[in-house]
């Protein structure tokens, strides 16, 4: 195939080096796949009769500080994108710099909030400059692999759903220009909701949809705005995200597979999101502000055809069947990884939370609490992710209140003993250390409120409706420096009554070449499991998600650590079992 033209939206079908083409695509996210199983999460989907391969970039990863880039190991963009053109498929490539994806912050890194009038996704200059310096670093690795240089990158899409958004009109244009002055080429698309389509667009990139349940007044919306040229579904959700405390959502087969017919039959192309969503380790997860605020859960299953650890599911095999009318030739499904359970992990070894303290960035002081994000932490780019310390002396009892200057959660201590999740105290004397241990459960993906996404205490704490001063505050955002230094911590053989907030160390055995495990914790509360230094995630004892993917990867053969982090009580056990557990279902209406 020559490599002139590349894709062309200039009829009512798309073609591609001027041959008809229809983009029949899958979202799979290489942030959320071990590196390890990337070629198998991809060949599975080369094996379903899926063409392109779909990805955002997350910003916040790759570029965790100002002055920091990571594009290595898990974060190697070119070698995935190179994998899906050895592989076969097409890629459309989605940098941003906002992806929303469940997110924290959308993907946007929370560094961007130290500037007090921080505009996001706007042309406020300290936005459009920290843009600039991302996109330097990002797009002249994936330029040579455009097609019409010889890669597999056909199109490249513009920001994300700003329809929903649309703060300034001048914005879309600045990204697109962006992009192609550092060298993109390829088609541009933008993508939307059908009602904030107009919004959403911009001149010289063709619009395409988001939706699950197809209607002609969508396409009607479309065409309207965008007549003569291909329909392109570019976000058909297959399922949906789950939150804490909530159900297990599922989109059941059928559903799916008469939207996905439909949408073949009347010619259009579609990428579906996800095909494979794999798992939002460590802090990565976002929350929904609408109609309440709730955290995401790490699982992003997804209810895709691939489920979280890359298992076939009763979708995947129906859709096989359906592409298999669009596509003449199909590779061989390829073999399922084994899985395993794994003997209990007996904790051993029990670190209180105040033993720790001595191994955080700091401690800082301050006569107002200070948000995470303005902390003098991380080379003064601020705390991202995880938990902060505040503490204050205080020289009476009474009635404690945050207002709404929490955020997200916090667990409240007096001379280090828990009292609650702010509850009355009334018969303190003398002078007390107050501690709130609070923590970011994740800032909201989208919505309009991305500029409030401080976390931490953002506020006055009132006593007496007094506000408290002179802080002194801890960072505890569990980066694996901080794991890998606590073990010079003075951890002590487990105590019948170990204290809680703590830390707990156990041991998991694995013989011979690691297999996929899931991580229960039954009798625990609220934390955070850690395997050889690795953040896996959080668990929540209200669900839905009881059961951590541990992928076998991350394990070595022989000894594994374990260390757990656990808010309030413990079982002193971790099973690991070989099914997942994503909680009771429900029924995407």
């Amino acid at each position: 195939m020559s490599r002139k033209v590349g894709l062309s939206a200039n009829a009512s079908q798309f073609t591609l080096e001027g041959e008809p083409f229809r983009v029949l695509g899958g979202s799979v996210h290489y942030f959320r796949v071990p590196r390890a199983y990337w070629r198998d999460r991809l060949m599975k989907m080369k094996a379903c009769g899926i063409n392109t391969l779909t990805t955002y970039v997350p910003w916040s990863l790759h570029q965790p500080e100002r002055g920091v880039f990571n594009f290595y190991t898990q974060l190697d963009l070119v070698a995935y994108i190179n994998l899906a053109a050895e592989l076969g498929l097409w890629v459309i490539l989605r940098p941003g710099p906002y992806i929303s994806s469940e997110l924290d912050l959308g993907g946007l890194p929370s560094w961007l909030l130290r500037d007090g009038s921080m505009r996001l996704r706007t042309t406020h200059p300290g936005f459009t400059q920290a843009v600039n310096t991302f996109f330097d670093k990002l797009i002249p690795r994936v330029v040579p692999l455009q097609f019409k240089k010889g890669g597999p990158i056909i199109a490249v899409q513009v920001e994300n759903e700003y329809g929903s958004f649309a703060k300034d009109e001048s914005y879309m244009l600045f990204i697109k220009e962006a992009l192609q002055s550092k060298g993109i080429s390829e088609l541009l698309l933008t993508s939307d909701y059908h009602n904030t389509l107009k919004s959403g667009g911009v001149d010289g990139a063709i619009r395409s949809l988001k939706l699950q349940k197809l209607n002609q007044m969508e396409l009607q919306d479309l065409n309207a705005i965008q007549p003569n040229s291909p329909t392109m579904v570019m976000d058909y959700w297959t399922g949906w995200y789950d939150v804490w405390g909530d159900l297990h959502h599922v989109l059941p087969p059928e559903d799916m597979m008469s939207t996905v017919r439909e949408i073949l039959r009347r010619g259009m192309s579609v990428n579906l999101y996800m095909f494979h969503g794999g798992s939002s380790f460590g802090f990565m997860s976002g929350a929904r502000a609408d109609p309440s605020y709730k955290a995401l859960i790490p699982s992003y299953d997804y209810d895709a055809p691939l489920s979280e650890a890359g298992e076939y599911t009763p979708k995947y095999h129906l859709l096989r069947d359906l592409l298999s009318l669009y596509n003449s030739s199909f590779p061989d499904m390829p073999a399922l990884h084994y899985r395993e359970s794994y003997e209990p992990a007996i904790m051993y070894q029990h670190l209180s939370l105040w033993d720790a303290l001595s191994f955080t960035e700091g401690p800082f002081k301050s006569p107002k609490p200070v948000s995470m994000e303005n902390l003098p932490v991380n080379n003064r780019n601020g705390q991202s992710y995880g938990y902060t310390l505040y503490e204050a002396t205080i020289t009476s009892g009474g009635l404690l209140k945050s207002g709404d200057n929490v955020r997200d959660r916090a667990l409240v201590f007096v001379d280090r003993s828990y009292i609650g999740l702010f509850k009355r105290n009334e018969s303190l004397q003398g002078r007390r250390t107050l501690s709130l241990l609070v923590e970011n459960c994740g800032r909201v993906h989208q919505g309009r409120d991305l500029d409030k996404q401080h976390k931490g205490l953002v506020g006055d704490i009132l006593l007496n409706n007094t506000p408290l001063r002179d802080f002194t505050m801890y960072s505890l955002d569990m980066k694996p420096s901080f794991i890998d230094s606590l073990y010079q911590a003075p951890w002590r053989s487990l105590p019948d009554t170990p204290s809680f907030p703590g830390f707990f160390m156990g041991r998991l055995f694995a013989y011979g070449y690691p297999s996929d495990t899931f991580v229960k914790l039954p009798g625990w509360e609220k934390g955070v499991v850690f395997i050889n230094g690795l953040n896996l995630g959080r668990y929540w004892s209200i669900g839905p998600q009881q059961a951590l993917y541990l992928p076998g990867p991350f394990l070595n053969s022989g000894i594994n650590q374990v260390i757990v982090f656990e808010e309030q009580e413990g079982d002193y056990k971790i099973h690991f079992e070989d099914t997942p557990d994503l909680g009771m279902t429900a029924d995407i209406q």
